[in-house]
């Protein structure tokens, strides 16, 4: 058996491995500190069964589960976390997770729980082996044909015909990625993984890597929906997994696939004209914080977290405050604090609105705090400023 351990607590990767090798001395556990790690793991080796965490940095323990069970789909999980919230363990389950665990684990639980999986991945080998093994090898032609189409190299003798069959007419389509060195391997693989999902769900495709930034892709729309409402959910996608900025460039309808070198050659000027403009933020990254400032102005007096307001535009949410400071020149929440104060400001004003009330309007529960943040400001409470405005409250 091959065993993966992903938490980004040390104490609980390090104990479930040491107790493991205790029972089963002869197996080959590994483990990882982030789901980057994770996935480097199992690109190396083939794992029977992956247990992971909730939170990690990065992408967390679910959305790694969703991901890498397409790519994987022989591997049994075990998502492991600190809290006993029952939504976590439903979305555990509904994604396909064998079980859920809340730390610390029992060293007894643990034995039943891997001992169990263990004859089951040993009862299903017999049975499907021969049917991964021929699904993983069209797909694997499958994609060395298409990548050594959109490369434009010679493609000797390989049967065209069965790839023209399963795709008659398609969209060809390229993402580009502006990942720094460490994090490029964990975004391709993101992209590769969101956007084979959904062109399942519009019909199929496949994506293959075209260089370490980019990758090509190509989709055969069959069923909801149209390349236009493909596209706009890639970009959305996209923009809420990815950290790193990225550009998708698509081609129009095509029949021919003696048709793909010149396309792709068509979509790499396109992205490359693009990339070449100097202002750092463009499309969706762009348009996603005109939205949230736009909320933000309209909602300042309710809840404003930074995730929420991240999760509202589908951006990561270190990638949309690394956005918002670019955009506006300040930390999110210092903007924040600016527009609810300076709102403040102007209905203090107001001789027949108290303190309390004014607190509520501008998104603060509890009145003291806002006099604390007031002051921290301005270095006077509200009642002062109200003073030096010549304001009297009428009773």
């Amino acid at each position: 058996m091959q065993i993966l351990i992903a938490d980004d607590e040390r104490a609980i990767r390090e104990g479930i491995r040491r107790t493991l090798q205790r029972k089963w001395p002869e197996w080959d556990i590994r483990i990882a500190a982030s789901a980057e790690e994770a996935i480097a793991v199992m690109e190396d080796s083939l794992m029977d069964i992956v247990l992971t965490d909730i939170l990690m940095p990065g992408l967390n323990g679910l959305e790694f589960m969703k991901m890498m069970k397409r790519q994987y789909p022989g591997v049994k999980w075990v998502v492991i976390s600190a809290h006993s919230e029952f939504s976590y363990a439903q979305q555990a389950v509904r994604l396909g997770a064998s079980d859920y665990m809340l730390k610390p684990i029992g060293k007894e639980r643990l034995y039943e729980l891997i001992g169990s999986l263990e004859q089951e991945i040993r009862k299903e080998r017999e049975s499907r082996l021969d049917g991964i093994h021929l699904k993983a090898s069209l797909t694997y032609l499958r994609e060395g044909i298409f990548q050594r189409l959109a490369l434009g190299l010679d493609v000797g003798n390989l049967d065209l015909s069965t790839f023209s069959e399963e795709y008659p007419e398609f969209y060809l389509f390229l993402t580009s990625i502006k990942a720094e060195e460490q994090s490029a391997r964990l975004e391709h693989f993101i992209v590769r993984n969101v956007i084979s999902e959904l062109a399942e769900g519009y019909g199929k495709g496949c994506i293959i890597s075209y260089d370490r930034k980019s990758l090509i892709g190509l989709v055969f729309i069959q069923r909801k929906g149209g390349p236009e409402d493909f596209q706009q959910d890639v970009r959305s996608h996209l923009t809420h997994y990815l950290k790193a900025p990225f550009q998708f460039a698509s081609s129009g309808l095509t029949r021919d696939i003696g048709e793909i070198p010149a396309v792709v050659s068509q979509l790499r000027l396109a992205c490359a004209a693009t990339d070449s403009e100097p202002e750092p933020l463009k499309g969706s990254g762009e348009r996603a914080i005109e939205v949230a400032l736009e909320y933000i102005r309209r909602h300042y007096c309710e809840e404003l977290s930074l995730e929420k307001i991240a999760s509202a535009v589908y951006l990561n949410p270190a990638y949309f405050s690394q956005l918002f400071k670019q955009k506006t020149g300040q930390g999110y929440k210092e903007y924040v604090i600016s527009l609810r104060l300076e709102k403040a400001k102007g209905l203090l004003l107001n001789p027949k609105l108290r303190l309390a009330e004014i607190a509520l309007r501008v998104g603060y529960q509890d009145v003291r705090h806002f006099t604390q943040v007031f002051r921290k400001r301005y270095q006077l409470t509200p009642t002062e400023y109200r003073h030096r405005q010549q304001v009297n409250i009428i009773s």
